[in-house]
């Protein structure tokens, strides 16, 4: 999902590469019988960027998912939910 959304921003224009583009990930299981199954997976996108690049960037997090081959393999069994948040560029 990382690959996908990073390329995505530089089609646009908005650098991606390096630091300035990381993922928290996390995960939640149920047992199902006396097994663990992942249910619920929530990724926390994090991009340094620029202030002019932000509502570019909130548009390309509302549709990049639907280009994901890993999101499109996983959610028919998988709930995967993502948020986009935005710091500034290091000085």
């Amino acid at each position: 999902m990382l690959g996908t959304f990073g390329g995505a921003l530089e089609a646009r224009q908005i650098p991606a590469t390096g630091d300035r583009l990381g993922v928290t990930v996390t995960g939640e299981v149920e047992l199902e019988g006396k097994v663990l199954v992942i249910r619920r997976i929530h990724a926390r996108l994090e991009l340094r960027a620029s202030p002019e690049h932000a509502a570019t960037a909130q548009r390309v997090h509302g549709f990049y998912h639907d280009a994901c081959p890993v999101y499109r393999s996983l959610t028919p069994a998988i709930a995967i939910t993502s948020e986009l948040v935005l710091l500034p560029e290091a000085a």
